[in-house]
Order: C-alpha cells, then sequence, then structure tokens
C-alpha cells in the first residue's frame, strides 16, 4: 500500500490527501517522523487560513497520526482546538468518545474531558 501511494504522492506532489494517506500509512508501520512529516505537509499544502471548510480536517488527521504515535501532548491541544471551530465533518465530543482511532488517548484525563458534552449556559 505505500509504495503505490509514494508514487501517486510523487506524481502529484501538491495533493493534501496523498499527503494525509501517506501519514497514516507511516504511523501504522511506526514511521513516526515520517507520519509527522507528512501530516504536516498536508496541512501546509491545504492550510486552514485558505480553507476553512476543509483545512482542518488536516489538522485532525495530524492528532490522529500524533495519537497513533504517542504523541498525546500534541494530538490533546489540537483536538481541543478542532472542538472549537467549524469545518466539514467537524469533531464533536461524542465523536471523541466513541471512535476507535482515538483509543490511544483514553484514560488521559485532559482527553476524557474533551469528551464531555457541553451543557448550555442558563
Amino acid at each position: 500500500m505505500l509504495r503505490p501511494l509514494e508514487t501517486l504522492s510523487q506524481k502529484s506532489p501538491d495533493s493534501p490527501p496523498f499527503a494525509q494517506g501517506l501519514s497514516l500509512i507511516h504511523a501504522v508501520l511506526g514511521e513516526k517522523d515520517a507520519a509527522i512529516k507528512e501530516a504536516e505537509r498536508a496541512i501546509a499544502l491545504l492550510p486552514s487560513v485558505k480553507d476553512a471548510v476543509d483545512g482542518p480536517k488536516c489538522e485532525e488527521d495530524l492528532a490522529v497520526v500524533e495519537a497513533m504515535v504517542g504523541e498525546k501532548d500534541r494530538a490533546i491541544p489540537r483536538l481541543q482546538h478542532l472542538l472549537e471551530i467549524p469545518y466539514s465533518n467537524c469533531l464533536t465530543p461524542a465523536l471523541l468518545r466513541l471512535d476507535p482511532k482515538w483509543d490511544p488517548l483514553r484514560g488521559d484525563p485532559r482527553f476524557d474531558k474533551l469528551c464531555e458534552e457541553k451543557q448550555p449556559r442558563d
């Protein structure tokens, strides 16, 4: 899976989806530095300041990679930020609670707090 995606990424180096895909594959393979590098490249290609609808998805993917490779101290503040902004398919506390991709962060009190639903103020 890695080689074909690397080939596609070389042919289309400005494609955020290819960088995102590579980052996740590297994370699954335990290649921490390569995973983070590709996820950060996706953000550089599609920054939130230029695309407020889809750009944050690249940031979410970086948080997934960070969680997968044990970078909780980087992933959790990023998730906090993402919970505060609207974007395409945006994160919610319920998604954080239910989606297994966030399992590496479970049990961390900072993450558990993000999973709590905010109650409306009276």
